[in-house]
């Protein structure tokens, strides 16, 4: 067991390093989700309320978007490389391949949406540690987090399937929308109820259907993504 982990603490590594040298995901994740922030602003006029009804899906939209470009480069490198040949060929069972792309994707997506919601801040005159309830901010960052696992852990399995084909760029989004589909309007439904009065009340059972596709997504990937890898 702890040979396992550490294999996954060794892939995480070596794509943080490889990431701080090139900073080309978070980078192109950070651009294109601002790029869908501008637009919209641009192009929606909203007022207070509304854009406390609006704001949710906007959000969620940016971060799904950025999340499937990133996930479209995380085995990018692998495979151009060839270097997917030694990680199959390692002495370690390949589910920890999957948790060390999961963490490093999940990791990534994080890194960008925290430098993202002050600028959707901006863009949309909204001060969140202002105007939800006090403790409600910290449920909302929870949902963040929980939605951004589900998302990734789908879409790191996904992006597995989708780097073996020559069409990789147009294939993943094609595959990993419809399955997200759940977790994503469950992430963007949670964060719309914690955006009216009274926020402990309405996410609930959305905040617990989010986490329950998250598990769901994370053990079926872990059981098949060993037939995954192969050609």
């Amino acid at each position: 067991m702890r040979k396992y982990w550490s294999a996954v603490a060794a892939i995480v590594q070596k794509d943080i390093r490889s990431e701080l040298r090139t900073k080309e995901m978070v980078a192109s994740m950070f651009v294109f989700a601002v790029l869908v922030l501008v637009i919209f602003n641009f192009t929606l006029s909203l007022d207070g309320e509304t854009t406390l009804t609006l704001a949710p899906g906007i959000l969620w939209v940016a971060f799904v978007f950025a999340g499937s470009l990133g996930l479209n480069r995380s085995f990018a490198s692998e495979r151009e490389n060839r270097s997917i040949l030694g990680l199959m060929l390692a002495p370690v069972d390949r589910s920890a391949l999957y948790f060390g792309k999961l963490i490093s994707n999940v990791l990534f997506m994080l890194v960008a949406e925290v430098f993202l919601l002050p600028l959707f801040m901006v863009f949309f005159n909204l001060n969140l540690l202002a105007e939800l309830e006090p403790g409600a901010f910290a449920l909302f960052l929870l949902v963040v987090a929980v939605g951004t696992l589900g998302y990734a852990a789908v879409g790191t399995t996904l992006a597995a399937i989708a780097a073996n084909t020559t069409m990789r760029e147009v294939l993943l989004p094609v595959l990993l929308f419809p399955v997200a589909v759940p977790v994503v309007i469950g992430a963007a439904e949670s964060t719309r109820l914690i955006f009216q009065p009274n926020p402990f009340f309405g996410p609930g059972s959305w905040i617990r259907l989010l986490a329950a596709f998250a598990v769901v997504f994370v053990v079926v990937s872990w059981l098949t993504f060993e037939y995954v890898l192969e050609e």
